[in-house]
């Protein structure tokens, strides 16, 4: 038996310190795995070979800095997670494993204004159908991530805005999934895993502040913090499209006047430009049209831009992030968006914090909301079960 603080209770904290750092990252040179977790050198390759003994992770030759390193992921079948994201027009189901390669993805057009049964209906649908395309063992499956475009109440789980997911009132994501699926189910709203898909696989690797900032039927910001997703006590943390611009403006769908989402997103932008390109014109053909070198696309993608870096400066002023990505279908325009956006960013904010700034566009384009749910999935899974699974011998005295 273990016992606080002896030799063999502190190899099993190491032993799951290296699992969770390697688990978090996808993978780690032992160097990068010796600075992430403050273990010695020496005890970091000691705890690989055992790892590597027990079949629980997997390690490669790689280069770092010119040097040859090797490069330590787990075992790529240690286990599965699946991601889903509900979007306002599609649902997307990836499924990938504990090394962070995605092992099959697939999406399809979904309502989510319509009621929420339909949309667990076609999710159960769809992860059953790429379970057994991929022949993954059930019980392998680690964990379940989910996506959805509202905020959730951190204490019960629930939507917490009607007013922007009617068909879902009452709704627990969450709940509903783990008793169709039988495995843990974990949810975050879609700029939340958005982020969280950029800051793991994206344009924000290696950052550790950084704020994602997603346009489509809304705008919302998903904001990393020391390298962690901050939610706020409630989980309406980021909800940058209902910072106020003008307090005379359109009327929001939050109730209130002048809402950034008023002036950015695509359920208020398309009407200004569907009666001279037609009624089924999408944010997607605005942004086609516009690198077409349309003048009327390529004036309101500038536009928006401008709006979106008003709110970018209020979120450098008070949080001061070192980089901002912007996702979503917006974010295809390039530097016709994001000069805009940098030019107001430069006029409004302090100095100081838009100096420090870089704004990028998102590297995942639409796949990172369900990316952001597979790293959701790998982040909240615990790594006893995968060192109590291993082939792991009797822990040895030397760390």
């Amino acid at each position: 038996m273990e016992t606080p603080g002896s030799q063999s209770s502190l190899h099993r904290a190491n032993l799951e310190r290296v699992v969770r750092a390697v688990r978090l990252a996808g993978s780690l040179t032992q160097a990068e795995i010796a600075r992430t977790t403050g273990l010695s050198a020496a005890t970091v390759s000691n705890i690989v070979r055992e790892l590597k003994d027990g079949g629980t992770v997997e390690v490669t030759p790689t280069s770092a800095g010119g040097r040859r390193a090797r490069s330590v992921s787990l075992s790529g079948d240690a286990g599965i997670v699946i991601g889903v994201d509900f979007g306002h027009t599609h649902l997307r189901v990836a499924i990938g494993n504990l090394a962070h390669q995605v092992l099959a993805e697939e999406s399809e057009p979904l309502d989510v204004d319509a009621s929420s049964s339909q949309g667990f209906d076609r999710a159960e649908e769809l992860v059953n159908r790429l379970i057994a395309a991929t022949g993954v063992d059930r019980s392998k499956i680690a964990g379940v991530g989910v996506g959805v475009p509202g905020p959730i109440d951190v204490e019960s789980g629930t939507l917490g805005s009607s007013a922007i997911l009617p068909g879902w009132i009452g709704a627990r994501p969450a709940e509903e999934l783990r008793l169709r699926l039988g495995v843990p189910v974990h949810v975050d709203n879609d700029a939340n895993l958005g982020a969280l898909g950029e800051l793991v696989w994206g344009s924000g690797k290696g950052v550790r502040d950084l704020a994602y900032i997603k346009v489509a039927s809304g705008v919302g910001a998903g904001l990393v913090i020391n390298g962690k997703i901050y939610r706020g006590p409630g989980g309406t943390a980021g909800e940058i499209g209902h910072i106020t611009l003008d307090e005379s403006g359109p009327v929001c769908r939050c109730g209130n006047r002048g809402c950034l989402e008023t002036f950015a997103s695509a359920r208020y932008v398309l009407p200004l430009l569907q009666p001279g390109h037609g009624p089924d014109l999408t944010m997607e053909g605005v942004v086609r049209l516009a690198r077409d070198g349309d003048p009327g696309c390529r004036r309101v993608i500038g536009d928006v831009g401008r709006h979106i870096g008003s709110g970018v400066a209020n979120l450098c002023n008070l949080l001061n992030p070192s980089r901002v990505v912007l996702g979503g279908d917006l974010a295809e325009a390039g530097e016709l968006v994001l000069g805009p956006i940098r030019e107001s960013v430069s006029r409004y904010a302090i100095p100081s914090a838009a100096r420090q700034l870089s704004v990028l566009p998102g590297a995942l384009g639409g796949r990172a909301e369900v990316l952001g749910a597979l790293a959701l999935a790998l982040s909240e899974m615990g790594d006893s079960t995968l060192l109590d699974g291993s082939s792991l011998a009797v822990a040895p005295a030397f760390t």
